[in-house]
């Protein structure tokens, strides 16, 4: 992962217009948090600018629900290879998610947010259960929702909770930030030939098998109407540009 120092990405500047997607559901991957440099699985600095990137489009009006990976701590399908039950591999990964959001949670006060930890699976002495009913009314509230523990299922992935999650919040958008500013036909880190898509239809992403998020996260918001922005987290101003509807990133939909 970059230095923060670099973390930013130039871009044009955004345009001044209203605010196109009020409601969001903001799918965050848990290497983002981590420190390749330093090998810690939380990095203070990147979970601060995070934090502080949140906080401009909650100031701007817009309501937030976080979905987190766990993968900077444990990821299940490298659990298997190493021997670990999948069941057993997979809750290991909801617990790492749910560590996460106690993480972000933290971040966010810290930068003046409202924000609480829901989880899929009960535990009380942590963090309150997911109430679909409560969420909602919380985000109206203003406060952060971020929702940890995946589905509370094995076999799913956090892709598949962030598109349930999104369905049950009723989000105008899903928003996948990550490292790379797009869907491309191929890896682009790996094929200097692979194109971007700026729009794509849920129907060829799912025919194509994009991998950038599983095929049950794509058939959720296909089936609900809820468009999914792949973009750079890292970029500018990126996620204060994407709510307000500019041209960023891929969108499905």
């Amino acid at each position: 992962m970059r230095n923060v120092k670099k973390i930013e990405k130039q871009a044009a500047p955004a345009k001044a217009r209203k605010i196109k997607h009020k409601r969001i559901l903001l799918k965050l991957s848990g290497e983002a948090l981590g420190s390749r440099e330093t090998g810690e699985c939380l990095d203070a600095k990147k979970l601060s600018y995070m934090a502080g990137e949140v906080a401009k489009i909650r100031k701007a009006g817009v309501e937030v629900a976080i979905v987190l990976g766990g993968g900077n701590i444990f990821r299940g399908l490298k659990g298997i290879e190493g021997g670990v039950d999948r069941v057993t591999g997979d809750t290991m990964g909801m617990l790492a998610t749910i560590i996460n959001a106690l993480a972000m949670m933290n971040a966010l006060r810290a930068s003046g947010v409202p924000a609480r930890v829901m989880t899929a699976r009960e535990m009380p002495s942590v963090a309150e259960a997911f109430v679909q009913e409560k969420a909602v009314k919380l985000l109206a509230a203003g406060e952060v929702v971020i929702i940890a523990g995946g589905t509370g299922n094995p076999y799913f992935s956090t892709d598949s909770a962030s598109a349930l999650r999104a369905c049950e919040i009723h989000a105008d958008a899903l928003l996948k930030a990550t490292n790379v500013d797009g869907i491309y036909t191929a890896d682009p880190k790996k094929d200097p030939t692979a194109t971007k898509f700026d729009s794509i239809k849920y129907e060829t992403a799912l025919e194509k098998r994009l991998k950038v998020m599983d095929a049950a996260a794509f058939a959720l918001c296909m089936e609900n109407s809820i468009p999914i922005v792949v973009f750079d987290f890292f970029e500018k101003d990126a996620l204060m540009r994407v709510v307000k509807g500019d041209k960023v990133g891929t969108t499905v939909g």
